[in-house]
Protein backbone atom coordinates (compact mmCIF):
# COMPACT_ATOMS: atom_id res chain seq x y z
CA UNK A 1 0.00 0.00 0.00
CA UNK A 2 2.45 2.34 0.74
CA UNK A 3 4.66 1.85 -2.67
CA UNK A 4 1.07 2.19 -4.63
CA UNK A 5 0.70 5.53 -2.78
CA UNK A 6 4.17 6.96 -3.29
CA UNK A 7 3.65 6.21 -7.12
CA UNK A 8 0.50 8.05 -6.80
CA UNK A 9 2.23 10.76 -4.98
CA UNK A 10 5.05 10.51 -7.64
CA UNK A 11 2.78 10.45 -10.44
CA UNK A 12 0.52 13.48 -9.10
CA UNK A 13 3.77 15.55 -8.78
CA UNK A 14 4.86 15.09 -12.67
CA UNK A 15 1.35 16.17 -13.63
CA UNK A 16 0.62 18.95 -11.35
CA UNK A 17 2.24 21.82 -13.33
CA UNK A 18 0.42 21.14 -16.63
CA UNK A 19 -2.84 20.77 -14.26
CA UNK A 20 -1.95 24.29 -12.32
CA UNK A 21 -1.24 26.16 -15.95
CA UNK A 22 -4.39 24.16 -17.42
CA UNK A 23 -6.49 25.43 -14.79
CA UNK A 24 -5.34 28.95 -15.02
CA UNK A 25 -5.16 29.68 -18.25
CA UNK A 26 -8.23 27.16 -19.52
CA UNK A 27 -10.45 26.45 -16.77
CA UNK A 28 -10.50 29.85 -14.89
CA UNK A 29 -10.81 31.61 -18.05
CA UNK A 30 -14.23 30.00 -19.06
CA UNK A 31 -15.50 30.03 -15.62
CA UNK A 32 -14.98 33.55 -15.53
CA UNK A 33 -16.27 33.80 -19.00
CA UNK A 34 -19.44 31.99 -17.62
CA UNK A 35 -19.99 34.39 -14.78
CA UNK A 36 -19.58 37.17 -17.59
CA UNK A 37 -22.74 35.78 -19.44
CA UNK A 38 -24.91 35.99 -16.50
CA UNK A 39 -24.45 39.79 -16.21
CA UNK A 40 -25.07 43.18 -17.99
CA UNK A 41 -21.32 43.77 -17.98
CA UNK A 42 -20.61 46.49 -20.66
CA UNK A 43 -16.72 46.24 -20.66
CA UNK A 44 -16.35 49.49 -18.07
CA UNK A 45 -13.71 48.41 -15.38
CA UNK A 46 -13.89 45.01 -13.97
CA UNK A 47 -16.69 42.26 -14.34
CA UNK A 48 -16.50 40.91 -10.69
CA UNK A 49 -16.88 44.29 -9.09
CA UNK A 50 -19.95 44.99 -6.59
CA UNK A 51 -21.65 47.58 -9.47
CA UNK A 52 -22.33 44.99 -12.26
CA UNK A 53 -25.40 44.04 -12.24
CA UNK A 54 -26.60 40.48 -12.22
CA UNK A 55 -29.25 39.26 -14.77
CA UNK A 56 -29.02 35.62 -14.49
CA UNK A 57 -30.28 33.91 -17.49
CA UNK A 58 -31.86 36.82 -19.18
CA UNK A 59 -28.93 36.87 -21.56
CA UNK A 60 -30.12 33.32 -22.73
CA UNK A 61 -33.66 33.98 -22.67
CA UNK A 62 -33.23 36.94 -25.20
CA UNK A 63 -31.57 34.22 -28.07
CA UNK A 64 -34.64 31.86 -27.55
CA UNK A 65 -37.81 32.92 -25.79
CA UNK A 66 -37.80 36.86 -26.06
CA UNK A 67 -38.89 38.48 -29.03
CA UNK A 68 -36.41 41.06 -30.28
CA UNK A 69 -33.58 41.61 -32.42
CA UNK A 70 -31.26 39.57 -30.25
CA UNK A 71 -33.05 36.58 -31.16
CA UNK A 72 -34.00 37.57 -34.77
CA UNK A 73 -30.04 37.94 -35.11
CA UNK A 74 -29.37 35.05 -33.17
CA UNK A 75 -31.54 32.65 -35.30
CA UNK A 76 -30.60 34.08 -38.14
CA UNK A 77 -26.99 33.67 -37.48
CA UNK A 78 -28.07 29.92 -36.92
CA UNK A 79 -29.48 29.75 -40.59
CA UNK A 80 -26.53 30.87 -42.05
CA UNK A 81 -23.95 28.69 -40.07
CA UNK A 82 -26.12 25.31 -40.77
CA UNK A 83 -26.25 26.59 -44.75
CA UNK A 84 -22.56 27.36 -44.36
CA UNK A 85 -21.96 23.33 -42.00
CA UNK A 86 -23.90 21.65 -44.74
CA UNK A 87 -22.21 23.02 -47.58
CA UNK A 88 -18.45 22.91 -46.51
CA UNK A 89 -18.30 19.69 -44.66
CA UNK A 90 -19.20 17.50 -46.91
CA UNK A 91 -17.82 19.47 -49.96
CA UNK A 92 -14.36 19.63 -48.09
CA UNK A 93 -14.57 16.57 -46.70
CA UNK A 94 -15.31 14.56 -50.53
CA UNK A 95 -12.15 17.11 -52.04
CA UNK A 96 -9.87 16.35 -49.33
CA UNK A 97 -10.17 12.61 -49.90
CA UNK A 98 -10.48 13.04 -53.60
CA UNK A 99 -6.93 14.74 -53.68
CA UNK A 100 -5.57 12.38 -51.07
CA UNK A 101 -6.15 9.04 -53.69
CA UNK A 102 -4.56 11.57 -56.61
CA UNK A 103 -1.08 12.63 -54.66
CA UNK A 104 -1.12 8.81 -52.70
CA UNK A 105 1.64 8.01 -55.62
CA UNK A 106 2.57 11.40 -56.69
CA UNK A 107 5.32 13.27 -54.93
CA UNK A 108 6.24 16.92 -54.00
CA UNK A 109 4.78 19.28 -56.57
CA UNK A 110 1.16 17.81 -56.23
CA UNK A 111 1.71 17.15 -52.68
CA UNK A 112 2.67 20.69 -52.08
CA UNK A 113 0.27 22.80 -54.90
CA UNK A 114 -2.89 21.39 -53.15
CA UNK A 115 -1.48 21.94 -49.73
CA UNK A 116 0.29 25.52 -50.33
CA UNK A 117 -3.66 27.15 -50.12
CA UNK A 118 -3.87 26.00 -46.30
CA UNK A 119 -0.65 27.29 -45.08
CA UNK A 120 -1.53 30.77 -46.96
CA UNK A 121 -2.77 33.36 -44.59
CA UNK A 122 -6.81 33.61 -44.58
CA UNK A 123 -7.17 37.38 -44.66
CA UNK A 124 -4.84 37.77 -47.73
CA UNK A 125 -6.79 35.00 -49.27
CA UNK A 126 -10.24 36.83 -48.32
CA UNK A 127 -8.97 40.03 -50.29
CA UNK A 128 -7.79 38.38 -53.19
CA UNK A 129 -11.39 36.22 -53.45
CA UNK A 130 -13.40 40.06 -53.18
CA UNK A 131 -11.88 41.12 -56.06
CA UNK A 132 -12.32 38.11 -57.82
CA UNK A 133 -16.13 38.03 -57.01
CA UNK A 134 -16.51 41.59 -57.30
CA UNK A 135 -19.05 42.56 -59.82
CA UNK A 136 -16.65 42.96 -62.44
CA UNK A 137 -13.94 40.32 -60.85
CA UNK A 138 -12.83 37.52 -62.73
CA UNK A 139 -16.02 35.47 -62.22
CA UNK A 140 -18.59 37.30 -63.56
CA UNK A 141 -16.26 38.03 -66.11
CA UNK A 142 -15.66 33.98 -67.20
CA UNK A 143 -19.74 34.53 -66.70
CA UNK A 144 -19.96 37.33 -69.20
CA UNK A 145 -18.21 35.25 -71.43
CA UNK A 146 -20.54 32.34 -71.19
CA UNK A 147 -23.81 34.63 -71.66
CA UNK A 148 -24.35 35.02 -68.01
CA UNK A 149 -25.30 37.82 -65.84
CA UNK A 150 -23.06 37.21 -62.83
CA UNK A 151 -25.11 37.97 -59.48
CA UNK A 152 -23.72 40.80 -57.24
CA UNK A 153 -22.22 38.71 -54.96
CA UNK A 154 -21.56 40.76 -51.56
CA UNK A 155 -24.70 42.93 -52.63
CA UNK A 156 -27.84 40.60 -53.29
CA UNK A 157 -29.06 39.34 -49.92
CA UNK A 158 -31.38 36.74 -51.67
CA UNK A 159 -31.08 32.94 -50.89
CA UNK A 160 -29.66 30.93 -54.14
CA UNK A 161 -33.36 28.88 -53.49
CA UNK A 162 -34.85 32.42 -53.92
CA UNK A 163 -32.97 33.25 -57.05
CA UNK A 164 -33.83 29.94 -58.79
CA UNK A 165 -37.72 29.80 -57.59
CA UNK A 166 -38.60 33.47 -57.44
CA UNK A 167 -40.96 35.27 -54.80
CA UNK A 168 -42.32 32.76 -52.37
CA UNK A 169 -45.32 31.28 -51.22
CA UNK A 170 -47.30 33.19 -48.67
CA UNK A 171 -47.88 30.20 -46.52
CA UNK A 172 -44.35 30.34 -46.15
CA UNK A 173 -43.94 34.16 -45.30
CA UNK A 174 -46.86 34.23 -42.91
CA UNK A 175 -45.91 31.80 -40.55
CA UNK A 176 -42.16 30.61 -38.83
CA UNK A 177 -40.12 29.48 -36.58
CA UNK A 178 -38.00 30.93 -33.58
CA UNK A 179 -38.38 34.41 -34.47
CA UNK A 180 -37.68 33.71 -38.43
CA UNK A 181 -40.45 33.04 -41.30
CA UNK A 182 -40.54 29.86 -42.31
CA UNK A 183 -39.22 31.29 -46.13
CA UNK A 184 -36.00 32.96 -43.94
CA UNK A 185 -35.24 29.57 -43.04
CA UNK A 186 -35.84 27.37 -46.49
CA UNK A 187 -34.54 30.43 -48.83
CA UNK A 188 -30.63 29.09 -48.76
CA UNK A 189 -27.95 30.94 -48.35
CA UNK A 190 -27.30 33.74 -49.99
CA UNK A 191 -24.97 34.30 -52.97
CA UNK A 192 -21.96 35.97 -50.72
CA UNK A 193 -22.10 33.09 -48.64
CA UNK A 194 -21.83 30.61 -51.59
CA UNK A 195 -18.84 32.55 -52.45
CA UNK A 196 -17.26 32.31 -49.23
CA UNK A 197 -18.12 28.75 -48.78
CA UNK A 198 -15.57 28.15 -51.82
CA UNK A 199 -13.28 30.03 -50.43
CA UNK A 200 -13.26 28.13 -47.29
CA UNK A 201 -13.23 25.30 -48.90
CA UNK A 202 -10.48 25.79 -50.95
CA UNK A 203 -7.89 26.88 -48.47
CA UNK A 204 -9.18 23.88 -46.07
CA UNK A 205 -9.24 20.64 -48.29
CA UNK A 206 -5.16 20.43 -48.44
CA UNK A 207 -4.87 20.33 -44.58
CA UNK A 208 -7.88 17.51 -44.74
CA UNK A 209 -5.68 15.63 -47.53
CA UNK A 210 -2.50 15.18 -45.29
CA UNK A 211 -4.46 13.58 -42.48
CA UNK A 212 -6.26 11.35 -45.66
CA UNK A 213 -2.67 10.40 -46.94
CA UNK A 214 -1.39 9.48 -43.77
CA UNK A 215 -4.08 6.96 -43.38
CA UNK A 216 -4.28 5.57 -46.75
CA UNK A 217 -0.48 5.23 -46.77
CA UNK A 218 -0.91 3.21 -43.28
CA UNK A 219 -3.14 0.85 -44.94
CA UNK A 220 -1.32 -2.44 -45.75
CA UNK A 221 -0.77 -2.79 -49.42
CA UNK A 222 -1.68 -6.86 -49.31
CA UNK A 223 -5.19 -5.73 -48.64
CA UNK A 224 -5.59 -4.12 -51.86
CA UNK A 225 -3.83 -6.55 -53.72
CA UNK A 226 -6.08 -10.05 -52.24
CA UNK A 227 -9.18 -8.36 -53.16
CA UNK A 228 -7.27 -7.69 -56.80
CA UNK A 229 -6.59 -10.90 -56.91
CA UNK A 230 -10.38 -12.18 -55.80
CA UNK A 231 -11.48 -10.21 -58.74
CA UNK A 232 -12.80 -7.15 -57.34
CA UNK A 233 -12.46 -3.94 -59.45
CA UNK A 234 -11.22 -0.66 -58.92
CA UNK A 235 -14.14 0.79 -57.06
CA UNK A 236 -14.86 -2.09 -55.36
CA UNK A 237 -11.36 -2.25 -53.40
CA UNK A 238 -12.42 1.60 -52.61
CA UNK A 239 -15.32 1.25 -51.34
CA UNK A 240 -15.01 -2.60 -49.82
CA UNK A 241 -11.61 -2.54 -49.16
CA UNK A 242 -9.97 1.63 -49.01
CA UNK A 243 -12.83 3.59 -47.51
CA UNK A 244 -13.47 1.03 -44.00
CA UNK A 245 -9.86 1.34 -43.22
CA UNK A 246 -10.02 5.21 -43.13
CA UNK A 247 -12.98 5.29 -41.30
CA UNK A 248 -10.67 6.85 -37.97
CA UNK A 249 -8.95 9.23 -40.62
CA UNK A 250 -12.46 10.22 -41.24
CA UNK A 251 -14.19 10.60 -38.23
CA UNK A 252 -11.13 13.07 -37.10
CA UNK A 253 -11.65 14.96 -40.82
CA UNK A 254 -15.51 15.00 -39.90
CA UNK A 255 -15.07 16.07 -36.46
CA UNK A 256 -12.42 19.33 -37.28
CA UNK A 257 -14.40 19.92 -40.00
CA UNK A 258 -17.59 20.23 -37.61
CA UNK A 259 -15.90 22.39 -35.22
CA UNK A 260 -13.93 24.66 -37.65
CA UNK A 261 -17.33 25.51 -39.92
CA UNK A 262 -18.72 26.69 -36.32
CA UNK A 263 -16.26 28.93 -35.18
CA UNK A 264 -15.76 30.80 -38.32
CA UNK A 265 -15.11 34.42 -38.03
CA UNK A 266 -11.98 35.56 -40.33
CA UNK A 267 -13.60 35.12 -43.74
CA UNK A 268 -16.69 36.90 -42.02
CA UNK A 269 -14.79 39.61 -40.61
CA UNK A 270 -12.72 40.37 -43.69
CA UNK A 271 -15.01 40.24 -46.91
CA UNK A 272 -18.69 40.72 -45.73
CA UNK A 273 -18.84 42.27 -41.65
CA UNK A 274 -22.12 39.95 -42.12
CA UNK A 275 -23.87 41.77 -45.06
CA UNK A 276 -25.48 41.88 -47.04
CA UNK A 277 -28.77 41.97 -44.74
CA UNK A 278 -27.04 39.60 -42.48
CA UNK A 279 -27.02 36.84 -44.83
CA UNK A 280 -23.36 35.92 -43.69
CA UNK A 281 -23.68 36.69 -39.99
CA UNK A 282 -22.34 33.69 -38.06
CA UNK A 283 -22.63 32.83 -34.45
CA UNK A 284 -18.98 33.48 -34.09
CA UNK A 285 -18.84 37.11 -35.59
CA UNK A 286 -22.40 37.71 -33.70
CA UNK A 287 -20.83 36.95 -30.58
CA UNK A 288 -17.94 39.24 -31.30
CA UNK A 289 -20.36 42.01 -32.70
CA UNK A 290 -22.17 42.22 -29.94
CA UNK A 291 -19.38 41.90 -27.26
CA UNK A 292 -17.01 44.67 -28.93
CA UNK A 293 -19.23 46.76 -30.87
CA UNK A 294 -22.27 46.61 -28.72
CA UNK A 295 -20.49 46.55 -25.35
CA UNK A 296 -23.07 43.62 -24.33
CA UNK A 297 -20.57 41.82 -23.18
CA UNK A 298 -23.10 39.75 -21.23
CA UNK A 299 -24.90 38.64 -24.73
CA UNK A 300 -21.82 38.27 -26.43
CA UNK A 301 -20.45 35.72 -23.83
CA UNK A 302 -23.65 33.91 -24.16
CA UNK A 303 -23.97 33.31 -27.54
CA UNK A 304 -20.28 31.79 -27.54
CA UNK A 305 -21.44 29.16 -24.38
CA UNK A 306 -24.54 28.47 -26.83
CA UNK A 307 -22.29 27.85 -30.15
CA UNK A 308 -19.57 26.04 -27.27
CA UNK A 309 -22.79 23.98 -26.51
CA UNK A 310 -23.85 22.56 -30.47
CA UNK A 311 -20.77 22.17 -30.99
CA UNK A 312 -20.32 19.57 -28.59
CA UNK A 313 -23.54 18.21 -29.16
CA UNK A 314 -23.10 17.65 -33.02
CA UNK A 315 -19.62 16.42 -32.01
CA UNK A 316 -21.69 13.61 -29.71
CA UNK A 317 -24.06 13.05 -32.28
CA UNK A 318 -21.43 12.15 -34.79
CA UNK A 319 -19.29 10.24 -32.73
CA UNK A 320 -22.60 8.29 -32.06
CA UNK A 321 -23.33 7.80 -35.66
CA UNK A 322 -19.83 6.41 -36.58
CA UNK A 323 -19.43 4.57 -33.93
CA UNK A 324 -17.94 0.92 -34.17
CA UNK A 325 -21.32 -1.45 -34.20
CA UNK A 326 -21.57 -4.68 -33.19
CA UNK A 327 -22.50 -7.05 -35.47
Amino acid sequence: MRSRTRENLAGWLFVAPVVVILGLFLLLPILMALWVSLTGWNGQGSPFRAGVPFVGTDNYARLFTEDGLAREDFMTSIRNNLYYVAAVVPLQTALALFLALVVNKRRTFFRTAFYFPSVTSSVAISVVFLFIFSNSGAVNQLLAFLGIDGPQWFSDPRGVIQLLVGDPPAALTEHGLLGLTWWDWLSGPSVAMCAIIVLVVWTTSGTFMLMFLAALQNIPRTLDEAAMIDGATRAQRFWRVTLPMLKPAMFLVLTLGLIGTWQVFDQIYVMSQGDPAKTTLTPAFLSYRTAFRDFDYGAGTAISFVLFLIIVLLTLFQRWVMRERKA
